[in-house]
């Protein structure tokens, strides 16, 4: 394993960082606020060449950089984990603060602290070697609630302690409630920390299952998505080029392109004659069929047009405190769309207004292959369905170009060395020489062009899932491939549908060289990883 020390590396980001920041008369520490979606479909905000209405997502697009190659771990734990550690969360997962001297497996604020930030979270957690955000994490304020899959449960806490609320205070929808808390810890900061810059960290549980919405919010999707994935996949793919995003072709439909967690025979008789579980030639259904499951992606919609609406009031809060200019914001998703298809919590009652709090609707196979357009699978695989991120970045002061694209290869591993060259930590004073280097880069010199950005290998594994990208190139298995490597040309073919293994097979046995190293390092730096039976049981697909 690699030891090396952080003096040296850190010195050339933040001299790069330095840099950037100069060039635009940047003179104070930047705020820094981190907006993460659940289950968000690659191309289904409108600046990624999307239908829905996410004005204020695109307006931030219009005025920063838009990312498109840009990655995530796959599902929510492992996408949280690595985002905060700026490491592979195979080198962090469970990791007990025994494991090394100093503590292993410090969070962005933990390094922030250093230089005088102050941090707040907003939303979900499920980030498991750190189950406590204010203890764990080193937040200092966090809100969350304790039910993140099923229907809501009524359990929320304000730094790991139970919140009471009046009889006049009550909870609605909980990508409000998320920006309601955020905008109180920003309010709370200004009121008493206006000198110290901040760093805010909203997780949002939209659009992930159960599918639930405002009646209002549904009723502007109604009737939009009648005309079927096909054509949905079609008109985004269209939009998709006129904005520069994406050049290539559709990812071929795969029918069975679902994890099973229950058996097709119980999800129908939960969800009733209206569900589809396989990705089907939209002509073949019934009357019935379409508008059920164009009612499902309409919910998908207003959860996203909803978060949009969120971000809105965030940008609002900015520029009311005067710190807009001043503040980096991300926002990205934890995975691509999902397929997933399962009951929780309380149930589902097929009498309940849809999208209500006594529904549990999931998107299903077809619409999430579209929400992913053009990319093949979903969430949990590692194919670019599963793992790609439509990044949006803002950054008034620190970044001189506008509406520009980005297409340099980063991952979630890379924001924190990012906060850190903006921020001005000093690594010796947080971490010692034996602390492990962090796998992630700065994505500084990147704002300036994608030229100046510096690219590393991006490794995935999770629950049989397996990747390596390398510059143009990827190879990808799983388990419902045999374990049987694929190699493609990303930069000819991003949608997965050339396989080049046989035609290049010294690069394949190099790269999966490569993957069997990485694998091996990453472990090491994880001695103690979580019993089997303490992670999130692994169903194989029936596919």
């Amino acid at each position: 394993m690699n030891k090396s020390t952080y003096k040296a590396g850190f010195i050339s980001v933040s001299l790069l960082s330095t840099t950037a920041i100069a060039q635009h008369n940047q003179v104070t520490k930047p705020n820094i606020v981190i907006i993460l979606a659940d289950d968000m479909g690659y191309s289904d905000p409108g600046c990624f060449g999307g239908e829905i209405q996410t004005p204020n997502i695109d307006g931030l697009a219009a005025n920063g950089l838009r990312f498109t190659n840009f990655y995530n771990c796959g599902r929510s734990w492992p996408s949280r984990s690595s985002l905060l550690t700026g490491y592979n969360y195979q080198s962090v997962r469970q990791s007990s603060s025994t494991n090394r001297p100093e503590g292993w497996s410090r969070a962005i604020p933990h390094y922030l602290s250093s230089v005088g930030y102050r941090s707040y979270h907003s939303g979900k957690w499920h980030v498991m070697e750190m189950p406590k955000a204010t203890a764990d994490a080193g937040f200092n304020d966090s809100y969350h609630f304790a039910n993140m899959f099923g229907n809501w449960d009524g359990k929320e806490f304000i730094n790991e302690q139970p919140m009471v609320r009046s009889g006049a205070d009550k909870f609605t929808f909980s990508t409000t409630e998320i920006t309601n808390q955020g905008l109180r810890q920003l309010k709370e900061h200004q009121d008493d920390y206006a000198n110290q810059p901040f760093f805010l960290y909203l997780a949002y549980t939209v659009p992930h299952f159960p599918l639930q919405a405002s009646t209002e919010d549904i009723e502007k999707y109604k009737d939009m998505y009648l005309g079927g994935w096909e054509k949905l996949r079609e008109n985004r793919l269209k939009r998709m080029k006129a904005l520069g995003i994406y050049k290539g072709q559709l990812s071929e439909p795969e029918p069975r392109a679902r994890w099973e967690y229950q058996d097709d025979n119980y999800l129908l008789s939960k969800y009733g004659n209206g569900e589809v579980v396989e990705t089907v030639d939209w002509n073949t259904l019934t009357q019935k069929q379409k508008e059920f499951q164009a009612l499902k992606m309409a919910i998908h919609a207003a959860m996203v047009d909803k978060l949009d609406q969120e971000v809105g009031r965030v940008v609002a809060e900015l520029k009311r405190m005067n710190q807009f200019e001043n503040t980096i914001i991300f926002i990205m998703s934890d995975n691509g769309a999902s397929a997933e298809m399962m009951v929780r919590g309380r149930g589902h009652d097929q009498l309940a207004v849809p999208g209500s709090a006594d529904t549990h609707l999931c998107l299903g196979p077809g619409f999430a292959m579209a929400s992913n357009t053009p990319f093949r699978r979903s969430k949990i695989w590692v194919h670019e369905g599963g793992v790609a991120t439509s990044l949006v970045v803002h950054f008034p002061e620190g970044i001189k170009a506008k509406n520009e694209i980005r297409r340099s290869p980063a991952h979630f591993i890379d924001i924190l060395p990012t906060v850190i060259g903006l921020s001005g930590v000093e690594m010796g004073k947080v971490v010692n020489t034996d602390y492990p280097k962090l796998h992630g880069k700065s994505l500084v010199p990147a704002f300036i062009s994608d030229k100046k950005a510096t690219t590393h290998p991006l490794y995935f594994d999770h629950q049989g899932n397996k990747a390596l990208i390398d510059g143009d190139w990827k190879i990808v298995t799983s388990e419902i491939d045999n374990g049987i490597w694929s190699l493609y040309n990303l930069k000819l073919d991003r949608a997965e549908q050339i396989d080049l293994s046989k035609t290049r097979p010294e690069l394949l046995n190099k790269m999966v060289q490569q993957f069997d190293k990485m694998a091996v390092d990453f472990k090491l730096q994880n001695p103690n990883p979580t019993p089997q039976q303490q992670v999130d049981k692994f169903v194989k697909p029936n596919y």
